[in-house]
């Protein structure tokens, strides 16, 4: 197959989905397909050759981004409108956060009429809105830790604000953007004095936050492929949290895949998560996130839509725990997209 990958995009994640974006081109080739590499701000402009798309590797922070929005904005109708997508057979999204994760990209994809990798528009919306993903996992019954949605006006009164963590979650809890990943504005609040720099923090890249009660415990996630559920994963960070840092820092995580839990245990969550990727409707492969609490219950955090395909990625990990190697896994996305999307 001829097959487009996107990558770069205007989000926070950007060096991150330039990761995915090498790895993805890579594995492509080595699975015999015929790949065209394309950085979604840089309009109709090809990538080169060389599938070394970020010289470095990803760096210890998210990339300061806002001059590229402006940019990205205008030129994300270039690629729709100038590049001749009759030329190829799948789009393969290594987009992450912001609008390739949100419904945006998808919405414009599902113009041209070819079929691209990863969930549709409005499980892409759901999933990258916590409040309402969570909202939805309540309504089918799936465990999720407390918490509520902060507007941006309200931080004028924020002692209202913390006098509310206090009656409703406590300390510790989480302070994070209602829309973007990879932990990015992500702050664990230990005690009152810390909301005002956590709040600081998220505004960054979002006017709408979650508090979130912190559930002590281990840091598991599910990876799904199709409708079936990978081995477990438990990530043990340096830094005690699963942080921008540990996730794309050699050496600042641990993963153990399978993870070593009961196997009762290992097919509740494996449950629990296809439950979740099903609650969004979501399509083609994704990554459930949970907590596994010190009261022996899973707490489902979120679903990432287009999870990270970098060597440190959690589905790549745990796909290859059960025999799948990375040239295999992109394949199988690419052809699941063409099964799940074939023109109506």
């Amino acid at each position: 197959m001829k097959i487009l990958v996107l990558m770069g995009g205007t989000s926070a994640e950007r060096d991150v989905s330039l990761a995915s974006g090498e790895a993805i081109v890579r594995g492509l080739k080595a699975a015999g397909h015929q790949v065209v590499a394309l950085d979604t701000t840089q309009g109709y402009k090809l990538l080169q050759d060389d599938g070394n798309y970020l010289p470095g590797g990803v760096k210890k922070k998210p990339p300061e981004v806002t001059e590229l929005k402006i940019k990205g904005e205008k030129l994300a109708l270039e690629v729709i409108h100038s590049f001749d997508f009759s030329e190829v057979d799948v789009v393969f999204l290594a987009l992450h956060g912001g609008q390739g994760e949100d419904g945006t990209i998808q919405a414009l994809l599902e113009l041209t009429g070819k079929p691209y990798t990863g969930s549709g528009v409005l499980a892409s919306a759901l999933a990258m809105n916590k409040a309402m993903s969570k909202k939805i996992f309540e309504r089918e019954g799936i465990l999720t830790p407390q918490w509520f949605l902060i507007e941006d006006f309200e931080l004028s009164d924020l002692l209202s604000v913390a006098e509310r963590i206090k009656k409703s979650l406590g300390f510790p809890c989480v302070v994070k953007p209602n829309d973007q990943g990879s932990t990015v504005g992500f702050t664990l609040v230990q005690e009152e004095k810390e909301l005002k720099k956590a709040f600081q923090c998220a505004q960054k890249f979002s006017n709408q936050f979650l508090v979130e009660k912190f559930i002590l415990g281990r840091e598991l996630t599910v990876g799904i492929l199709g409708e079936a559920p990978l081995p477990v994963v438990e990530i043990i960070p340096e830094h005690g949290i699963y942080d921008y840092e540990c996730k794309y820092t050699h050496g600042k995580s641990n993963y153990i895949c399978p993870a070593e839990i009961p196997e009762d245990k290992t097919e509740e969550i494996q449950k629990i998560g296809l439950k979740a990727f099903k609650a969004l409707g979501c399509q083609g492969y994704a990554r459930v996130d949970f907590r596994y609490g010190e009261d022996g219950r899973f707490y489902c955090l979120e679903v990432n839509t287009l999870p990270g395909m970098t060597s440190m990625s959690l589905v790549p990990k745990a796909a290859k725990a059960m025999g799948i190697e990375f040239p295999e896994l992109v394949d199988q996305i690419a052809k699941l997209a063409l099964k799940e999307r074939r023109p109506k």
